[in-house]
């Protein structure tokens, strides 16, 4: 399962967020001080082709993918020193796959902006070197041990190396995943569970009665920031959406009306987060359950089958697959994908599409 931290500093409107992409209406709250444990829920992968095939199959059980975002308390200057509520918050955050930074971009005279002002430049660069100087102390840590050793194995001498890299990388305050790494790289960092090396989403958390992002103070300097990074960026109207929860389809699309509103905000967070993390979903269908997977883009029939149980990996033979588009053009049937020719037996080498529909043959 997916897992994603969202962060942000004080009163950046976070657990608002986190009630649009989870639902939740008023039933969670704000994070009171001196909190530090995370709000959690598990929230269903939007995906209109697994409502489609529970449709057709009407199975005993539906499945689909899931994500789980953890609303983390408010990250303030010198928590990645140690500083506040600082170890509690990065230790929560190191768990997750990828962090949603919620950026305020609204003014609100009855919230004060703990700096202040509203700023996105500026608080945007606050939580960025929090994250710098937790993974700054985490390398120099390392490092510091592998120096007192007399000799090093070629293994720690390779790790000192690359660890170099990384600390020359965080002292030009830059974000770990500025670094041009090797797969083998990365597999050898994983273990130091780097904030700055993993995803970040950046959420602007507008008010929809605020200037467009262009016409805004900042906005410049916001947009330039975003290209100069790379950032994924994207804008919800945290308080509005949330006051949509309870709304009928029908009545949210009247309220909205001449907002720049396309798809709720929890749509977009997932989907982003999906593409931020290069994965897709394969499906698994029959009469007990229709069931949505998540794996990396690139994965291959034998870890589709892994991701199923572990005893159809260990037993793979072959991999039936039709593409989703396949199956529905030709009425949902795989017989007649089959007399078409577009279902096919692959081995474990094949690599899986964003779609497929699967089912693992296997001999244990």
């Amino acid at each position: 399962m997916l897992h994603c931290g969202i962060v942000g500093l004080p009163l950046s409107g976070k657990s608002t967020v986190f009630n649009v992409i989870t639902r939740a209406g008023a039933e969670v709250k704000p994070y009171p001080g001196g909190k530090t444990d995370p709000n959690r829920a598990v929230v269903s992968v939007p995906d209109p082709r697994f409502d489609r095939l529970a449709s057709v199959h009407k199975p005993k059980k539906t499945t689909p993918a899931q994500v789980e975002f953890v609303d983390l308390a408010g990250l303030s200057r010198g928590a990645g020193k140690g500083e506040g509520l600082g170890n509690s918050f990065l230790s929560f955050a190191a768990d997750a796959d990828a962090l949603i930074h919620v950026i305020r971009c609204f003014n609100n005279a009855a919230v004060a902006h703990p700096e202040g002002s509203v700023d996105p430049c500026r608080d945007w660069g606050i939580l960025d070197m929090e994250l710098i100087f937790r993974d700054l102390a985490v390398v120099e840590n390392r490092l510091d041990k592998l120096t007192s050793k007399k000799k090093l194995m070629t293994s720690e001498a390779v790790e000192r190396q690359l660890l170099l890299r990384c600390r020359e990388c965080l002292l030009e305050e830059r974000p770990l995943r500025a670094l041009d790494l090797t797969e083998d790289e990365y597999r050898a960092l994983r273990g130091f569970t780097f904030l700055t090396i993993k995803p970040q989403i950046i959420v602007l958390n507008m008010d929809e009665s605020e200037p467009e992002i262009e016409n805004a103070p900042w906005g410049g300097e916001l947009k330039r920031m975003i290209d100069l990074l790379g950032a994924t960026a994207i804008r919800v109207y945290g308080r509005l959406e949330m006051d949509l929860i309870d709304l009928s389809p029908e009545e949210a699309e009247e309220f909205t009306e001449g907002l720049a509103i396309e798809e709720p905000g929890r749509e977009r967070l997932i989907a982003t987060a999906y593409r931020a993390l290069g994965l897709i979903s394969f499906f698994t269908c029959g009469p007990d359950e229709v069931r949505a997977w998540t794996l990396n883009d690139g994965d291959s029939a034998v870890d589709a089958a892994g991701a199923i149980h572990s005893d159809l990996a260990r037993g793979f033979i072959r991999a039936q697959i039709v593409s989703y588009e396949d199956y529905t053009r030709f009425g949902d049937s795989y017989a007649n994908c089959r007399d078409e020719g577009v279902l096919k037996l692959e081995g474990k080498d094949y690599k899986v599409r964003d779609g497929d529909i699967i089912e693992i043959r296997f001999n244990v």
